[in-house]
């Protein structure tokens, strides 16, 4: 799920925009959320190999469930239940346990900004769990590398659980981890009571790297290669930990989808009158926020112990209204997990040296762009101008002459596509390139997945006259399966699964995703910006090779008008 703009918080005017937001953030979700559990796949459970399941952590035993070729341990604690006096603190271990502890099932998702309509809490706060999908035959050789999964969702929705990882683990030959952490106000709040605490969401995927790290090996895994990866908000939170001093050591390899640490969206790139984003916030001001929220509350008397404690003191219902999560989706930085912005972090070369993959889908924004056509249309040159003006003011008309709307199938999929280059390709290059500039020797690769038939995912809304293309989230069928869409791969869409698995997996095995057989990947080479070293992802046959992304997305362009 893709980041979203957060609106103004706590405005009494923001009403349009949080309506659109909660309509966005509730129907990206759908997809995600009708995900079979990580436990469900191809093959059956099967009780002869009880033995195999049955794994002793720090923490306790855990039994987990086989599906003949995998095997799945789900629910595992990595860190005590954020609730009562631990609501808005870091989070601490789980405690021990006696006994065998069932893990054949999820645990609850972390609490989600509630669905147009819904009538109570959507999950719940006791979610700090992980799960971990493991293959039942022997390594190939050692010990298996680790990869660890981060979902996406604005930092408003999702779970680890929605995405099955058995074919990952499989046919790469690796422990996959997916991880919940919290979300909106439950992981992102902050108040002057706090002082510099760390966006709590973040801190728990720190926690869950560390449970890894001493566990991974109990599991077959090597706690010296760990993979991070995600998409969207869970990109964002993995550029966070690249910039972040406590992630030192906890990871050794990280893959960004579709987000990096430049990532930013101008105003009205939704709809009109919603705000730009940034995906990062000043301590102070989500502080600021939070006093805001606590006299909403009906928590203002007393000092600030007095006010966290009417705070944690409050219901879960009363916290995880749509107006509440959104005014704290964006972790803060000024803080111990993030000094400064990741942004800056990066261009003043603050960050791990590790190998990086990053990369972006051809048709990013038609995902934002196709889910608010209905109520906010395109239909005319004049609607696309006006959109533009509002984004870009003075520039609009720059922009206009580089994108025509009479060069694009309608004025509404040439706005998806300055959205998608300004907002989502352009900044990836910027980003990797200042990557490479900082840290010449490392492992650098990028990706373009480019699937213009990619199976729309189940839950967005059908329009003939809006092709979705390759859009925001569109590559997860293909490292993911089964994945809910509107219909399965055919053949050369699994070809092309084949080969993304392969190359994910070689890179958490090596740190570069080629292999011996596989069409090469080359590094990406930013010293000329213009090297044609981003690998285009599209069902064969010849749809995986290197192209100028650059060019194609016009970044001169924006990086001229950025200046």
């Amino acid at each position: 799920m893709p980041p979203t703009m957060s609106a103004p918080p706590l405005n009494p005017k923001a009403g349009l925009r949080a309506a659109l937001l909660l309509l966005l953030c509730a129907v990206a979700l759908v997809s995600i959320t009708a995900a079979p559990a990580a436990g469900a796949g191809p093959g059956s459970p099967d009780s002869r190999r009880g033995d195999r399941t049955v794994v002793r952590t720090e923490q306790g035993l855990v039994r987990g469930l086989s599906h003949g070729s995998y095997t799945t341990f789900d629910g595992i604690p990595y860190a005590a239940p954020p609730t009562g006096p631990l609501r808005w603190r870091a989070p601490v271990p789980a405690t021990a346990w006696q006994g065998v502890r069932d893990a054949t099932r999820p645990a609850e998702r972390c609490v989600q900004m509630p669905a147009p309509g819904a009538s109570g809490v959507t999950g719940s706060e006791d979610c700090l769990y992980l799960d971990v999908t493991v293959p039942t035959a022997e390594p190939a050789a050692g010990k298996r590398p680790v990869m660890v999964w981060m979902h996406g969702g604005a930092f408003l929705g999702g779970s680890g659980s929605d995405y099955n990882a058995g074919r990952l683990s499989v046919q790469g030959d690796a422990v996959v981890v997916t991880v919940n952490y919290r979300l909106g106000i439950f992981g992102y709040f902050g108040h002057p009571g706090l002082g510099a605490a760390p966006p709590f969401g973040l801190a728990d995927q720190q926690a869950a790297l560390r449970w890894v790290r001493a566990n991974a090996v109990r599991f077959g895994g090597d706690p010296r290669s760990v993979t991070l990866f995600g998409e969207s908000a869970g990109a964002l939170g993995i550029c966070a930990h690249l910039t972040s001093p406590t992630a030192a050591g906890l990871f050794q390899r990280a893959v960004l989808q579709s987000g990096s640490c430049l990532t930013s969206f101008p105003r009205g790139a939704l709809a009109p009158g919603t705000p730009a984003y940034e995906p990062f916030a000043p301590e102070a001001e989500v502080q600021m926020v939070g006093t805001r929220a606590a006299r909403q509350l009906g928590c203002t008397e007393g000092g600030n112990e007095e006010v966290l404690a009417c705070l944690r003191g409050r219901s879960t219902d009363r916290l995880a209204t749509a107006q509440l999560m959104q005014s704290f989706n964006r972790p803060a930085f000024g803080n111990g997990l993030l000094p400064e912005a990741p942004a800056r972090a990066l261009a003043s070369g603050r960050f791990h040296r590790l190998p990086v993959m990053l990369g972006t889908n051809h048709d990013e924004m038609r995902m934002f762009v196709g889910l608010s056509l209905a109520a906010f249309p395109i239909r005319t040159e004049g609607d696309y101008r006006a959109r533009l003006t509002e984004a870009f003011g003075a520039a609009a008309p720059a922009v206009e002459a580089r994108y025509r709307a009479a060069d694009h199938p309608s004025p509404a999929l040439a706005w998806a596509a300055v959205l998608t280059d300004r907002s989502f390709t352009c900044t990836t290059l910027a980003a990797g390139r200042t990557i490479a500039e900082h840290a010449p020797g490392l492992s650098l690769h990028g990706y373009e997945f480019d699937d213009p038939h990619a199976p729309v995912l189940a839950g967005l809304p059908a329009n003939p006259d809006f092709p979705y293309g390759a859009a925001h989230g569109f590559e997860m069928p293909f490292l993911f399966t089964p994945f809910p869409t509107e219909r399965p791969l055919d053949e050369a869409q699994r070809t092309l699964s084949d080969r993304m698995v392969a190359y994910w997996t070689a890179f958490a095995r090596t740190g570069n995703p080629n292999s011996t057989d596989a069409p090469p990947w080359p590094a990406l080479r930013m010293s000329s910006p213009h090297a044609p070293s981003v690998q285009s992802l599209a069902p064969e046959p010849g749809g995986i090779h290197p192209v100028d992304a650059y060019a194609t997305h016009q970044c001169s362009f924006w990086d001229r008008l950025s200046r």
